[in-house]
C-alpha cells in the first residue's frame, strides 16, 4: 500500500466513522478520534467482505461495499460505546 492508498484509507474511515456513528440512535459518549478510527477498520474490513463477496469492484459507486463498511462501523460504534461507558469516565 502506498502513501495514497493510507491518505484514501484514512478519509473513507472518516467518512465511515461518521456515518456509522449517525445510524447508531442517541448520544455515544466517544471522542472523535476513537469513531474515526472505528471508521477506518471498518472500512478496511468491510473491503475485504466485500471483496471476499465479489461485491468490492463494480462500474461506478460500490453500494453494497459501502453499506457494508457502515454497518461495521456503526456495530463497532455500538461495541466500543458499551466498552467506553462501563469504564467510568469522569
Amino acid at each position: 500500500m502506498d502513501i495514497t492508498g493510507i491518505i484514501s484509507a484514512i478519509v473513507i474511515g472518516i467518512i465511515i466513522g461518521a456515518l456509522g456513528r449517525l445510524v447508531v440512535p442517541g448520544k455515544q459518549n466517544i471522542p472523535i478520534w476513537l469513531t474515526i478510527v472505528i471508521g477506518i477498520v471498518a472500512a478496511l474490513i468491510g473491503t475485504a467482505i466485500a471483496s471476499a463477496l465479489g461485491v468490492a469492484s463494480t462500474g461506478g459507486i460500490d453500494w453494497i461495499e459501502l453499506i457494508i463498511q457502515i454497518v461495521l462501523a456503526a456495530a463497532g460504534v455500538i461495541a466500543i460505546t458499551g466498552m467506553y461507558g462501563r469504564r467510568g469516565v469522569r
